[in-house]
């Protein structure tokens, strides 16, 4: 079969990990552009893509005329959070198919309205949250879903990172209600992602308590989220950028009935506790998963995440990071911001709200 096209639109911080991962799945895709406002940062990643490759892709300054100049099959949107819809919904108009880094969108209705118009217009939609490819945390899913764990109670997600104002001085849109929202949004979503994957996906009602500690931007530098999950279990979330002197961990861990495990490191990358009841054949292969940590935070699995998403896109399937899935997270950090706000538990299926609420007094409680 011929190679996907994509286009990558947004050449920031985390575009490199998106360079490489096209260019680790060379053999089922192709960078055929990069677009950016700023050319240079365009110039410098199609520079990046081609020593890798050997192929330059194309440079753009507006991805719009792009869209109408080239022939693309997929489109990575990876510009700041606040843009993500907009891009996305016009790449989804020309037929695209689109892959967003988290979040999908900053509101509950511009991120169903990207999966409405995608199932109109016949296209895939996924979203980066890469954690769920990591070693560690694909032998807990396995262990997950045949049953070890018994009878689930409670999971733990902390992101006990650092953000110095610099890093926000850097990109004036980062910690803005408008383009980004706090730490739990941008810092935390991951983890967020993988608690409710992992405790079953569907809450029911969220409680939270946030804080702007020592960071001088709009939204919270410190956050804290109890979920009750409609399964009855409870997921409970501790996210900061104010941890001294720099990142320490980030952690998943699951307890259950007859199983315990325990996922660390600096990106959920090595595994710290693995204790079932039973024995199984896994467990000589999770022994080997202690090893060093990776070279930053975004941890290594947009390649299998990009290989997961050409596959879905050409078999027809949906890829393990849906539209579908990739909201769930953003809903959880968007109703913890409404209960912070309220001062009153918040029904997650009610949930109507975005980050620019935030800023609003007119909110209602449901």
């Amino acid at each position: 079969m011929e190679k996907l096209r994509f286009m990558l639109i947004g050449c920031g911080r985390i575009s490199k990990n998106h360079i490489t991962a096209t260019a680790e799945n060379k053999d089922t895709c192709v960078l055929a552009a990069v677009c950016d406002p700023v050319r240079e940062r365009a110039e410098q990643k199609a520079a990046d893509y081609e020593a890798l490759t050997g192929s330059r892709p194309a440079v753009y300054e507006d991805y719009r005329k792009a869209l109408e100049e080239l022939e693309i099959d997929c489109c990575t949107v990876a510009t700041e959070s606040g843009y993500h819809a907009a891009i996305a919904l016009d790449c989804i108009a020309h037929g695209k198919n689109v892959l967003i880094e988290k979040p999908i969108a900053l509101s509950t209705a511009d991120a169903e309205e990207i999966l409405a118009k995608a199932k109109e217009k016949g296209v895939t939609v996924g979203v980066c949250h890469q954690n769920r490819f990591n070693p560690p945390v694909r032998q807990m899913r396995r262990a997950l879903e045949s049953g070890r764990f018994g009878k689930l109670i409670n999971g733990t997600a902390r992101i006990l990172w650092n953000r110095t104002m610099p890093y926000y001085q850097q990109a004036p849109w980062r910690g803005t209600w408008e383009l980004d929202g706090g730490t739990l949004m941008n810092q935390c979503i991951h983890g967020i992602d993988l608690l409710q994957w992992t405790m079953g996906g569907e809450p029911d009602t969220v409680m939270a308590m946030t804080g702007n500690f020592i960071r001088d931007i709009e939204a919270e530098d410190f956050g804290a989220i109890l979920i009750r999950f409609k399964n009855g279990t409870i997921g409970i979330v501790e996210g900061t950028a104010c941890v001294y002197p720099k990142n320490l961990e980030e952690t998943l861990s699951v307890f259950g009935e007859t199983g315990t495990v325990v996922i660390g490191g600096v990106a959920v990358n090595r595994m710290q506790t693995w204790q079932f009841a039973d024995e199984a054949p896994q467990d000589a292969e999770v022994a080997q998963l202690v090893g060093a940590d990776p070279k930053d935070v975004y941890g290594s699995g947009h390649t299998p995440l990009y290989a997961d998403y050409i596959d879905a896109v050409r078999t027809g399937r949906a890829p393990l990071v849906s539209g579908e899935e990739g909201i769930k997270g953003m809903k959880l950090v968007l109703a913890a911001y409404k209960s912070q706000k309220t001062g009153l538990p918040v029904k997650y299926d009610d949930l109507s709200f975005s980050t620019l609420d935030m800023c609003s007094d007119d909110v209602k409680v449901r």
